[in-house]
């Protein structure tokens, strides 16, 4: 399948907001075209040589990829979309997936093609490991089936496998590379953390999202430019909701010669030492003195651009509700995450500083500046489905703005 960027004109006019479409009401237990007894067998084939038999659903495309897991018990919609999955097979740890279907497509009220719904334009992930896929979905929101979904954006998925049994060799053996195989029509090995993934995931050109009045807080006449290495559409409303003006610009463009009053550099797939012209854009900005946060793929970038460096978790975190704890506070929060890199803090240059850590296996979730208005996060304080802990860290970043 040919993965392809999201085109968008530049625009510099307030979007209006197009009437929001009433979404399609589905009855119960509404039944969907796919059925247990005429899908095609399936096997997930790890390349260590496990196999696991099972019943695929949504596209009938065998697919390639890097096998991970994610404990999140909700949230496939987004989960799916957000381009920080790019080139991976997706295990889902909780048991039912699909019972609650995949909402109409819908823009947002800031407009500019912003969906209100998803994280991205398209579902980035490379397939969907499932333990039940739910025949039936049910929800007021629902106008299609999660195999319908799939099968429309060519991303197959498999099913009735001991999705537990996965995620313990996983976690054992540490993350690996693996392939959906359908009907068994085999496809070739694919690796995602040799590729340059910020190419399919990152906006074609420039563009510019403006606070809608009535919506959200009265604008600030700030502006955050957004280096968009993969962004999930979150960080974008969570701007616009506090009223700031957003720039979002391609991962490898040159942002010296752009206005803006603070840097957000986004999350995204793959290693981050492949995305060089970001960490040099980030290591000039904060030179520069200009406010610079970074989130997930984001933090890494941070890390590098001030010359500390990174290293690749055994099978990473993909989860909501995963505990952090502020360095200095005691605070913990709630959080949620999709990485599978992480920053060596014994790295940190002077005048840097952990600010928060994991409390299940003490990896860096965070650093900021002795002084300066420079920081990252690991975790997702926009995540959608939350927790929202940690949504705060927008506003104190938006009061450095001023």
């Amino acid at each position: 399948m040919v993965a392809m960027k999201e085109s968008m004109p530049m625009t510099t006019a307030a979007p209006k907001g197009p009437a929001v479409k009433q979404p399609v009401r589905v009855e119960a237990n509404a039944r969907a075209a796919w059925t247990r007894e005429k899908a095609p067998p399936a096997a997930l084939v790890l390349s260590d040589g496990t196999r696991f038999e099972g019943r695929g659903f949504g596209s009938t495309r065998s697919s390639a990829g890097e096998v991970v897991f994610t404990t999140g018990m909700v949230g496939y919609p987004e989960t799916l979309t957000d381009p920080s999955f790019c080139g991976q097979v997706v295990a889902c740890t909780f048991p039912l997936v699909g019972n609650y279907g995949v909402p109409a497509e819908r823009e947002d009220v800031w407009g500019g093609g912003l969906s209100a719904v998803f994280e991205s334009w398209k579902i980035h992930a490379a397939g969907l490991v499932v333990s039940d896929y739910s025949e039936r979905y049910s929800h007021w929101d629902a106008a299609r089936s999660l195999h319908d979904w799939l099968d429309e954006q060519g991303v197959p998925g498999i099913t009735g496998i001991d999705t537990r049994t996965l995620t313990q060799h996983l976690r054992e053996r540490g993350t690996m590379l693996g392939k959906i195989v359908v009907g068994g029509v085999d496809v070739a090995d694919r690796d995602p953390n040799k590729e340059d993934l910020g190419k399919l995931v990152t906006v074609d050109a420039p563009r510019v999202y403006k606070p809608v009045a009535g919506v959200g807080a009265p604008a600030t006449g700030r502006r955050v430019c957004l280096i968009d290495c993969g962004a999930k559409y979150n960080i974008i409303r969570s701007f616009l909701r506090r009223g700031v003006e957003v720039l979002r610009v391609p991962y490898d463009a040159d942002v010296s010669q752009e206005k803006f009053d603070g840097l957000m550099v986004s999350n995204g797939p793959g290693d981050p030492t492949m995305y060089k012209t970001a960490i040099e854009q980030v290591r000039r900005t904060i030179e520069r003195g200009v406010p610079t946060f970074g989130i997930c793929l984001g933090h890494q970038l941070l890390a590098l651009a001030i010359g500390a460096k990174t290293y690749k978790l055994k099978y990473g975190h993909r989860s909501q509700n995963q505990p952090c704890i502020e360095i200095g506070t005691s605070r913990c929060v709630l959080t949620s995450q999709n990485h599978g890199f992480a920053v060596d803090t014994d790295s940190l240059p002077r005048d840097w500083r952990p600010w928060f850590s994991n409390l299940n296996d003490g990896t860096s979730e965070g650093v900021r500046h002795n002084w300066g208005p420079f920081r990252s996060v690991q975790f997702h304080p926009e995540a959608t489905p939350g927790p929202t802990d940690t949504a705060y860290l927008f506003d104190e970043f938006i009061s450095m703005l001023r």
